[in-house]
């Protein structure tokens, strides 16, 4: 079987395979020397090599996923991660596995050199093995960089809603871009803790930056405005333009209960009036 032939190769000639497979990924063109260093990529390859003895040695079948194989698996998951946060490339990680099939084949050859049948078995049996590794690390590779996109995502979602201190008990928040139901949810967290973080009793949310207000915008804006009303504070929404305010009326929506402003300018004019400020403007002296 091709789990013998491998784990006597590995057993027999360890650190001479160990160093035709990292010479192997020095040559390659996928080698990111700027990522990793020569040393780092030969301490990952003994790694995974010593792992892989093991789990050859134990296992008793071609598949991957039986507990003989959890230390395999383990490392090449660490890895695909550490790789997708370093920016590598999905070939460049998976060429980490497909690569040592060079040197293991050259290996293989050597053993069945009088033996056609048993060469092509164990070839045969031995590229599925690498095979199912390298999808695996592809498919680790994938969802460490889909966890990646997901938290810079969420990041940005935060960075494009920041709720500002526009006075002693005045916030606003200023809304750009379309508003839906997941960064509705992080407006109204920030605008929640901004307000309970400043005492704020009046909360200003701005929606000039906002291109459309259908329906489901509508009932976003409610639902905040609710929210930060069960924490004691009123909301103002500015930046109904026009086109906007016809929308809103068309759609049937009611903001009766709300305080509305055209502009933002306004709308700080009105808070600084209920939390009992007065605008003047200065008197310039002769």
């Amino acid at each position: 079987m091709a789990e013998t032939a491998i784990s006597t190769i590995l057993e027999n000639h360890f650190a001479e395979v160990l160093d035709d497979w990292v010479r192997e990924q020095l040559r390659a063109s996928t080698l990111r020397t700027d990522l990793l260093s020569a040393a780092e990529l030969r301490r990952q390859s003994e790694d995974f090599l010593t792992r892989f003895r093991a789990a050859v040695n134990a296992s008793t079948t071609d598949e991957i996923e039986g507990p003989e194989w959890e230390p395999v698996r383990r490392m090449l998951a660490e890895l695909s991660r550490a790789r997708a946060l370093q920016g590598f490339s999905p070939t460049e990680t998976a060429t980490f596995i497909l690569s040592f099939k060079q040197p293991l084949f050259v290996r293989l050859r050597e053993m069945f050199r009088d033996d056609v049948s048993g060469l092509t078995d164990a070839t045969w049996r031995a590229s599925l093995l690498l095979d199912r590794l390298g999808l695996f690390t592809t498919e680790s590779f994938l969802a460490s960089r889909e966890d990646v996109i997901r938290r810079q995502q969420q990041e940005l979602l935060e960075l494009s809603t920041p709720v500002v201190k526009v006075w002693d008990g005045v916030v606003a928040v200023p809304l750009i871009g379309t508003l839906d139901s997941a960064r509705t949810q992080i407006v109204m967290e920030n605008l929640l803790e901004q307000i309970v973080r400043s005492s704020a009793s009046v909360a200003i949310i701005d929606i000039t930056g906002v291109p459309t207000v259908d329906t489901l915008v509508a009932q976003h804006l409610i639902k905040t405005v609710a929210a930060a009303r069960l924490m004691g504070a009123e909301c103002i929404i500015s930046g109904i333009r026009p086109q906007i305010a016809q929308t809103i009326v068309h759609l049937g929506i009611t903001l009766e209960d709300v305080s509305t402003k055209a502009t933002l300018a306004d709308a700080i004019s009105l808070a600084l009036r209920q939390t009992g400020y007065a605008i003047t403007r200065a008197v310039s002296r002769a």
